[in-house]
């Protein structure tokens, strides 16, 4: 069962947001990010009210912001009833409990946040004890600041030898406990996945991959003509689901794993592993990209680099660009002489770019209107039909 403080934590007050970028970076981008931060804040049931972006070289390492900029949120947070304030990157245990000094108000981190997407969105057992291990493992080096917000509140002197110092190894010894707890568990289930995984029989393995609330569950449901949850939210699905899919007469496994994401907390990557392995052990990917997302090229990479990390990078791969029907650009004026953007370019011209080296890599759909869906299931085809035959030269009755 999830910890009972996760659940409790939540964050229907109103919000700001808050980050810190480098001199150099561009505003464009980090608004981009703090857009995906709001949907997150959005996904888990929050109202955001305001942005707040500093420039630094790096991050304080006392507070995370400079001290100009904490006076500046004050004195909006205070004149406007903000209840919480979310941080677009992880926030070490020090910087927490002196920001939580500063303003007295919720503060919350990006890992964090996500942390209680998981614990909402976990339906199974599996995906329960995966969240919750990795919320142990992100609450275990943050115990000093709660103690010592409790000995305020109880008028304790908090000095070593105090009863918080005593609480805190005892809150120690308990979590290290759970965490041991759970890994054995999820050893436990572990074994059991990688016997179902052999026991699926020697059928060629195909993955969907991306990032989240790109549409996998949605071409799940279309391929597997089965009824997997989506959801326009992040997140919508935790568990990975299998099923049996033929196309004309090639039969195939195709899995619908968890979504990636900017900045996914490591202790998630570590509690998901079996789950990833999913991608890790699959025979084709089919990483399926939101092309009407403005930064999709950034999320492709943050894919790449998460199958990096999994050591799955070196699959036969398919780029899915979903979502062909809510595509929109600027399109520019012939006498418009400023210079052509990103924003400027028709799907046709991104087809024509960078996109155009993939060959017989990619195709274009509506996985929602079901546009080009024949050309994609005759794609997905004729690479499982080309990965059975190099597997099984001798058994090729099928074909």
């Amino acid at each position: 069962m999830i910890d009972a403080k996760i659940k409790a934590a939540t964050i229907e007050e109103k919000a700001i947001l808050v980050t810190v970028i480098g001199k150099q970076e561009d505003a464009d981008i980090v608004n981009e990010y703090l857009e995906e931060l709001e949907f997150l804040a959005l996904t888990y049931g929050g109202t955001v009210i305001k942005r707040f972006i500093q420039r630094l070289d790096r991050p304080d390492k006392a507070t995370y912001i400079g001290k100009g900029k904490i006076q500046e949120i004050k004195e909006y947070v205070d004149a406007n009833g903000i209840e919480v304030l979310i941080f677009d990157d992880e926030l070490s245990p020090a910087q927490q409990k002196n920001l939580e000094r500063e303003f007295q108000k919720k503060i919350i981190d990006r890992n964090f946040l996500i942390l209680q997407i998981f614990a909402q969105r976990a339906q199974t057992a599996y995906a329960k004890t995966q969240v919750e291990l990795a919320y142990q493992q992100y609450m275990l080096p943050r115990l000093v600041g709660l103690w010592t917000h409790l000995e305020r509140q109880r008028g304790g002197t908090g000095t070593r030898g105090g009863s918080g110092e005593k609480e805190i190894e005892t809150d120690r010894r308990i979590i290290r406990d759970k965490i041991s707890d759970l890994r054995e568990k999820l050893l436990e289930i572990d074994k059991q996945m990688v016997t179902q995984r052999k026991s699926r029989g020697e059928l060629i393995r195909v993955a969907l991959v991306g990032y989240t609330n790109v549409g996998k569950s949605t071409i799940m449901n279309m391929l597997s003509k089965s009824e997997v949850f989506a959801e326009n939210k992040l997140f919508a699905t935790l568990d990975t689901t299998t099923r049996k899919v033929v196309i004309d007469n090639v039969p195939f496994l195709l899995s619908d794993t968890v979504g990636f994401i900017r900045k996914l907390p490591h202790q998630l990557v570590e509690s998901f592993k079996s789950t990833l392995d999913e991608a890790r052990e699959a025979d084709l990917l089919l990483h399926v990209v939101d092309i009407s997302h403005k930064g999709f090229e950034d999320q492709i990479n943050v894919v790449a680099q998460t199958l990096t990390d999994i050591k799955a990078s070196d699959k036969p791969t398919i780029l899915v660009f979903n979502k062909i029907d809510a595509f929109k650009y600027d399109k520019k004026d012939e006498d418009d002489l400023t210079p052509t953007t990103r924003a400027n370019l028709s799907l046709e011209d991104l087809k024509k770019s960078w996109m155009s080296k993939l060959n017989n890599h990619c195709v274009f759909i509506s996985a929602t209107n079901k546009d080009n869906v024949e050309e994609f299931k005759k794609l997905v085809y004729d690479k499982v039909k080309e990965l059975h035959i190099k597997r099984y030269p001798y058994n090729n009755f099928l074909y």
